[in-house]
């Protein structure tokens, strides 16, 4: 294959594949033809079901740590391996050829392409209506969160909207601005805050009225329409469906799964033949053996010193997410930085069960006390218990505005508790690059992490793949700095 149209991964991701756990059914249909299919509920729900899977794919959230934590502070590639590739974004030299940053748009745009197929044929077939609405607004949250993903990493992107059967429609498609994007994935969520507030059986883990309003919450805050996120986010806290989970671990254990504080993962499943989840074994340390979890570990996604300084004396979270050290098979203690956070019993090399989580209530409840003091300071007010409920749980004492006497304070407290909170789960730089701050944060840490440039707002996006640049050469500019 020598060149890939947006439109051929379009066409490409019309035929959807199997996906396991819960609510994904098993059934594959990779063998059958789009024009003999789409003509039942059924093959609907297999049809949404595929939607959800892509949501697995390397470039769509399995590999989210490469952007999200990565080019961070808080984490640093693999020492061997990929290190060129990984190393490409921990110190901001990234080529236009960079694997990840192809297979981000490639897996992006397939799940993309899913979701029109979907949205496209569901209205022409018999089926009960309210099941039609409901995978309707299921299928539009997936496109608003895949395209929420897009327009974080690269900017304007192409707005794809429709199915497209003829790859040389693709020729037509430039990159929108980044207006036109947000506007669209703020109107897809917003029908999707129409779906269940819950569900039971086989269909927990589907998107739900609350995880289309936190993440249209989230949407608000990127794009710093503040007041609307304000009242977004107060929707998802007053629908009651959510909690604070007493102990910080339980949050992650594979067997306490879809939690009270779990408002939308990516669903995983060990044993079922690709459907297990990599993370464990790709977090934990090189050259282990089974001292750490069974299979060995890849050493990806390593805790950096500066992140481990980063969290209070007495914080319950730093043990149960990151470690510094084990101990081998000999019996001796090894140093080493790894994730624990994610830690399972894997059926095999790679083949875990854990979810990744995409937007939890602690998130939430970060989110909406930072958007409250920016809406304006308030010695003491609702901003100040929402974030102590989140340090309460670590086991820290509660800040007031003795500690915290203004909204600068304030804002730099939430910056620091969503860094400990949320450590490898794939947010620090894109809150870094929400608030302003990434520029400022990590040209301080130059030295520290050896970063190649002086980062400006160049930075802020990562390049278009060139692969897209050399096919659509017209309509497909790079991005500046690139």
């Amino acid at each position: 294959m020598t060149k890939i149209k947006l439109a051929s991964l379009i066409v490409a991701g019309t035929l959807l594949g199997s996906c396991g756990d819960g609510f994904l059914d098993l059934k594959p249909i990779s063998n059958a033809t789009t024009s003999l299919y789409y003509n039942t509920a059924d093959d609907f729900r297999t049809a949404l079901n595929g939607a959800y899977a892509s949501l697995q794919k390397n470039g769509v959230f399995l590999n989210s740590y490469v952007f999200g934590d990565v080019p961070s502070d808080n984490t640093l590639p693999v020492s061997s391996g990929s290190v060129t590739d990984q190393d490409e974004f921990d110190r901001f030299y990234i080529k236009t050829t960079n694997p990840y940053i192809s297979e981000r748009w490639n897996d992006s745009y397939a799940a993309i392409a899913r979701c029109n197929t979907i949205l496209n044929r569901i209205g022409a077939i018999s089926m009960d209506e309210a099941l039609r609405s409901r995978y309707i607004l299921e299928t539009k949250f997936l496109r608003a969160l895949v395209y929420f993903n897009l327009v974080r990493t690269y900017g304007d992107v192409p707005l794809v909207l429709k199915e497209i059967t003829n790859s040389d429609e693709g020729y037509a498609y430039g990159r929108n601005p980044l207006t036109e994007v947000y506007a669209q994935i703020e109107a897809d969520l917003t029908d999707a805050e129409g779906l269940p507030v819950s569900y039971t059986g086989a269909d927990i883990g589907r998107a739900t009225k609350g995880a289309a309003k936190a993440i249209l919450g989230k949407v608000y805050m990127t794009e710093g329409k503040t007041p609307a996120a304000v009242a977004k986010l107060k929707e998802v806290i007053d629908l009651n469906v959510y909690a604070i989970l007493p102990s910080y671990a339980d949050v992650f254990k594979v067997s306490n799964k879809n939690n009270k504080e779990s408002i939308f993962d990516v669903q995983f499943k060990s044993g079922l033949l690709g459907e297990g989840n990599p993370w464990p074994n790709s977090f934990a340390p090189q050259n282990s053996g089974n001292a750490v979890i069974a299979f060995g570990g890849d050493g990806n996604n390593t805790p950096t010193t500066d992140l481990e300084s980063a969290y209070e004396a007495n914080d319950l979270r730093k043990n149960i997410s990151m470690a510094s050290s084990y101990v081998n098979a000999a019996g001796a203690t090894i140093p080493y930085y790894y994730v624990k956070k994610f830690m399972d019993v894997p059926a095999a090399k790679n083949d875990n069960g854990n979810n990744i989580p995409v937007i939890r209530y602690a998130d939430v409840l970060l989110l909406y006390a930072e958007a409250l003091n920016e809406v304006g300071y308030v010695a003491d007010g609702d901003a100040f218990t929402h974030l102590n409920t989140i340090r309460t749980r670590a086991g820290l004492d509660a800040l007031s505005s003795t500690e915290l006497p203004d909204q600068e304070s304030f804002r730099l407290a939430v910056e620091q508790e969503r860094r400990v909170e949320l450590a490898f789960e794939g947010h620090r730089w894109f809150d870094l690059v929400r608030t302003n701050r990434a520029i400022d944060v990590m040209n301080s840490k130059k030295a520290l992490f050896n970063i190649i440039p002086t980062l400006t707002t160049d930075n802020l996006v990562f390049p278009i793949p060139q692969s897209q640049i050399l096919i659509n050469k017209e309509k497909i500019l790079q991005n500046k700095g690139y």
